[in-house]
């Protein structure tokens, strides 16, 4: 009985790769009990929560130190649709939302567009914090929050993910490509261990300042509308 029990732990850990085997098969009942329960995966909710926190707890950050909030997220993490944008401005660092500002309410009005709302995507930035005076971040401050981008990506697992503006493009496509060469042609790339369909736009906020850019976009988002129908995403109500 105790070695169909033991070959059944072996499986499971095996399956899900995570802790050394010989812990699992130790004398004391307490350490196979820490160790069985170490393999079972956090919920999506408690991965985000301690990714949040993490961010919270960098040291020595310009951004961190100048902002008011944290901007984190906003949307559905179980969405299969995810935007990244560049980083909070003065609405976002004061709500703690991003995208909430007047680039904030032409993504909306986006989203509308082609049927879908923040209640049916999960959005995010390159950085959580403000960069003082709304600068675009720095190079070495994207690369220090890169790996906890990746590991958003990761968590959240999206189907798609749609990178607004140059700064979200070069983070995770590279620093060489432009908008207007990349724009308009889907992306498959792996991000961190997440395999996603990625398509590049332009940031509302570009688009208030360049409106004949618009007519692009809308091409962009019928894009995502056609390769929402094509992967079968099931959009929730």
């Amino acid at each position: 009985m105790t070695e169909k029990i033991n070959n059944k732990l072996i499986k499971l850990i095996k399956y899900y790769n995570l802790i050394n085997y010989d812990l699992i098969l130790a004398n004391k009942a307490l350490n196979r009990y820490k160790s069985i329960n170490s393999i079972i995966p956090s919920t999506l909710s408690e991965d985000l929560q301690k990714l949040k926190s993490s961010i919270l707890n960098i040291k020595n950050c310009e951004l961190k130190n100048s902002a008011t909030n944290i901007v984190f997220s906003d949307g559905n993490p179980n969405s299969k649709i995810m935007i990244i944008g560049e980083g909070p401005g003065a609405n976002e660092d004061k709500e703690g939302l991003p995208f909430i500002g007047r680039a904030g309410q032409l993504l909306d009005k986006m989203l509308d567009s082609i049927n879908l709302n923040r209640k049916k995507v999960y959005i995010t930035n390159v950085v959580n914090f403000r960069p003082p005076e709304n600068r675009r971040p720095s190079d070495k401050e994207i690369e220090r929050y890169l790996p906890y981008l990746i590991r958003h990506v990761e968590i959240i697992n999206p189907k798609i993910l749609i990178l607004l503006g140059s700064t979200a493009l070069n983070t995770l496509i590279g620093n060489k490509e432009v908008i207007s060469k990349v724009r308009g042609k889907w992306i498959e790339k792996k991000v961190g261990n997440c395999m996603v369909s990625i398509i590049v736009s332009f940031h509302p906020a570009f688009l208030m300042r360049q409106p004949e850019q618009k007519k692009m976009a809308w091409i962009d988002l019928k894009m995502i509308r056609k390769k929402i129908s094509d992967l079968k995403i099931k959009i929730e109500k």
